[in-house]
């Protein structure tokens, strides 16, 4: 264990804005770094705490914005099911109740137990971020299961719409609620929009169907003066210049073997930060620690530019059957060769 790393302390709220906009930061913020996934806290217990000498850059308020078993549908929605397999709106007749019995973000007393945390984190000079799984791709997945979706997209349009139209209006109500009450410095959301060979969608049918919504929720974080952050799994190259027309921010992972890292950074690094996440499947699984290093090295070569415009983090969550000392590895290299890059643009 690096006895450096006991000296980094995290980031104040401005250096992570300065990375996000591209305004040459003093060192790579690390974002989600120690993602502890399925099984890790298992194997490990509190020996993770040792991990604790690393910094994390940003503070994270996490909400669920539909929570389907207090919207009292009339309808019993399976339980215990698979996310793509739960089918919550199993017949498109169902959708103006459910449409209906949205929540109002207005009236979701969560808020009152988050304002207090929020005010800690400014008061700590901390960058935060409020946000929530499933946007517009995830969350119509699990609505509707995937197969259904997929025949959706071309049969039932009308419908999808009016679904996307709805769920629109309820984040950007919930991202306006946010803004005034937590002052929020970003919006951290999913939507997994690849797999491992290409994007689930033509980005023609993304632009029909999804860009649109994705606009609003943009536009409304635009006006709260929030940067928006996106994770997707999976290739979602074909995809990204809608995403950036939309307004997205930073991207999460540009997961490896899926996508083209060096591609990726050269086209679309001065108009997209890349919150860049080291391979969870191979890398930190599969090699030693010197490997790990190389990589983490090959990370900040391919993303980290002279203005900024790159974050690290790991690329999903990290599960048991990692070696501990490569995850070391992968955070002290994260911080000790991403204070050397920076310094080549920022000097001494």
């Amino acid at each position: 264990m690096s006895a450096h790393a006991a000296s980094w302390m995290p980031l104040p709220r401005e250096e992570v804005a300065r990375a996000v906009e591209r305004r040459r930061p003093s060192r790579i913020p690390l974002v989600m770094a120690k993602w502890w996934g399925e099984g890790l806290g298992d194997q490990y217990g509190e020996r993770l705490r040792e991990f604790d000498r690393y910094p994390e850059d940003v503070a994270m308020m996490m909400i669920s914005p539909l929570d389907i078993g207090k919207m009292g549908l009339s309808w019993q929605v399976r339980e215990s099911a698979a996310h793509d397999s739960r089918c919550i709106i199993d017949a498109w007749s169902r959708l103006d109740e459910f449409i209906e019995k949205m929540p109002d973000p207005e009236e979701d007393p969560v808020f009152d137990s988050l304002a207090e945390r929020a005010e800690a984190v400014r008061s700590k000079d901390r960058y935060l971020l409020f946000g929530w799984w499933g946007l517009f791709f995830e969350r119509p997945w699990g609505l509707r299961g995937m197969e259904n979706l997929m025949v959706d997209y071309y049969e039932e349009k009308e419908n999808v719409h009016r679904l996307h139209a709805a769920l629109a209006d309820l984040y950007c109500g919930y991202l306006r609620r946010a803004a005034r009450e937590l002052r929020p410095d970003g919006f951290w959301t999913s939507d997994d929009l690849g797999h491992q060979t290409q994007s689930m969608m033509k980005r023609e049918t993304f632009d029909e169907l999804i860009k649109p919504y994705y606009g609003k929720v943009g536009r409304t974080l635009k006006e709260a003066k929030m940067h928006w952050w996106l994770h997707s799994c999976g290739n979602n190259t074909p995809l990204l210049p809608s995403l950036i027309e939309a307004g997205v921010d930073v991207f999460h992972p540009v997961q490896k073997h899926t996508m083209d890292e060096a591609a990726v950074a050269r086209a679309y690094g001065d108009r997209l930060t890349f919150l860049a996440g080291i391979d969870v499947q191979h890398t930190l699984q599969e090699k030693d620690p010197a490997g790990v290093r190389e990589e983490v090295r090959f990370l900040i070569d391919t993303f980290d530019r002279p203005d900024g415009g790159m974050c690290i983090a790991s690329g999903n969550g990290i599960v048991r059957g990692t070696p501990f000392e490569n995850i070391d590895a992968y955070l002290d290299e994260a911080l000790r060769y991403g204070e050397q890059h920076r310094r080549r643009f920022t000097g001494p």
